[in-house]
């Protein structure tokens, strides 16, 4: 049974924003139209600006990079993305896994009672993110009367990316969060390749463009390496990560199952080598943006001390100018910003390993975390079988000895695969890749995500008999 804290949530559920749940089984295709046309919308939202009269758009103290994964875009509708959308899962995630909040997730009634709690802190934290980004002077000293203008269009905004995301599950395939990451990493690929745009004087964005340029100019395409923007090495290293990413996700582990009532039927149980996917770095990612988000709203509220002049700030972020950004220099925000070229770990060494062990470490937590609060730690997957009327031969039909078998692998596959995809996104990070090391493990996650839904809902189509098997 739900703990007192979702419960408190039961009498504003009813108030909440929600789509509907369809009435009948959607078709394929249909599903395919809803998802395209909730991707449509979150475009449009990216290029719909933000009504700022009189008021400059350009924010000096953010960090593009984190935008890619959070699939916002500065100044729009999307400025927010789905930050506050992550950030609260991971606050009631962390609620839920370290058991100060009771809820059992095989529980409709809890899991409804989740699924408010999550929505309503979502919607909360739209407006604690929105409040931070004016009262911080992203858009410069805003009246009042702009500065409320501007929080109700972040906060509408943000309420219309939560129903977007709740719609596209359950009219569309997959869901919304997934869809914007990988909509957001596709096109920072796409800009890092082609971008026409000038870096420097006679030297395009895009690494494909850049290298047409210097063939017709004669110059030295090695030059291209180690550039801090589409650099050939980020190129290759892009698609090395994906190749790589690829090979992981289909080494498993496989159980040998049968049925109880049909003894000819046999099959294998996989547990992947990353068996909880990607979702622990979009969580430690999240993590990582909000200590710089607030680290810098702190460092800015206090009048952009520099580094030695507020000691308690300085623990929490240092900051230098650089340009007309600050950049991280030390405390805590420090470590958790990843070098984002080769150049960059070789002239802070400390920083990346630092880096590289926070994300590993918090990738491994997140990892084992969500083993119980998805729904996949050995007692829930236990249960499944065995109320799938499916045994594993050798042992009692029973869930006891299954969930104690499963116990030998669950934990060890979250772990080990937490530690790989941490490993990977910070080294990654350090190479320069396209879109970002952690926005290439949640691509190749979602892609992989999405091939293993279009299949199941294939098949479906085809065989309408086994929608029963499948839980449909």
């Amino acid at each position: 049974m739900a703990g007192a804290f979702l419960r408190a949530f039961k009498p504003i559920a009813r108030f909440l924003p929600e789509v509907a749940m369809p009435k009948r089984r959607v078709a394929l295709m249909e599903k395919l139209f809803w998802t395209f046309l909730a991707l449509t919308i979150y475009f449009i939202m990216s290029e719909i600006p933000l009504y700022l009269p009189g008021m400059a758009r350009e924010a000096y103290w953010e960090r593009a990079y984190m935008r890619v994964i959070f699939a916002s875009h500065h100044g729009t509708l999307m400025e927010l993305g789905i930050g506050p959308i992550v950030t609260a899962g991971l606050i009631v995630q962390l609620l839920v896994g370290s058991g100060m909040v009771q809820c059992d997730m095989s529980n409709p009634e809890d899991r409804s009672l989740f699924t408010s709690a999550s929505k309503a802190f979502s919607i909360i934290f739209t407006g604690v993110q929105a409040s931070a980004y004016i009262f911080g002077g992203v858009y410069g000293r805003l009246d009042i009367d702009v500065a409320m203008m501007v929080f109700l269009q972040l906060l509408t905004a943000g309420v219309i990316v939560i129903l977007l995301d709740e719609f596209v599950q359950k009219w569309g395939i997959g869901s919304g969060i997934s869809l914007f990451i990988l909509a957001g990493v596709a096109q920072a690929i796409a800009l890092e390749c082609f971008n026409p745009l000038p870096i420097e004087p006679g030297r395009a964005h895009g690494a494909f463009v850049a290298i047409v340029q210097t063939l017709m100019a004669g110059g030295n395409v090695w030059e291209l390496f180690l550039r801090p923007h589409g650099s050939l090495l980020g190129l290759i290293m892009t698609v090395a990560v994906f190749l790589v990413v690829i090979y992981l996700e289909g080494i498993r582990v496989e159980l040998p199952i049968s049925h109880a009532s049909y003894k000819g039927f046999r099959a294998r149980y996989p547990i992947k080598l990353l068996y909880v996917s990607v979702l622990p770095v979009i969580f430690a990612s999240a993590l990582f943006a909000n200590v710089y988000l607030f680290s810098q709203l702190l460092w800015s509220w206090n009048g952009a001390p520099a580094p030695g002049d507020n000691w308690w700030l300085d623990l929490i972020g240092q900051f230098k100018w650089e340009g007309n950004q600050p950049r991280p220099v030390g405390g805590l925000v420090y470590y958790v910003t990843a070098p984002l070229n080769v150049l960059e770990v070789l002239s802070e060494p400390l920083r990346a390993l630092g880096y590289a062990l926070a994300l590993v470490a918090f990738c491994a937590l997140f990892s084992i975390t969500w083993l119980e609060v998805g729904g996949m730690g050995p007692s829930a997957v236990a249960k499944q079988l065995i109320d799938s009327k499916m045994q594993i031969p050798g042992y009692r039909r029973s869930t006891a000895p299954v969930e104690a078998l499963l116990k030998r692998y669950l934990p060890v596959v979250a772990i080990l695969g937490g530690i790989i995809i941490g490993l990977i996104a910070a080294i990654a990070d350090f190479l320069g890749v396209f879109g970002t090391g952690t926005g290439i493990l949640l691509s190749v996650g979602i892609i992989y995500q999405y091939y293993q839904l279009l299949t199941r809902e294939q098949v479906a189509e085809v065989h309408p008999a086994i929608r029963k098997f499948l839980g449909e």
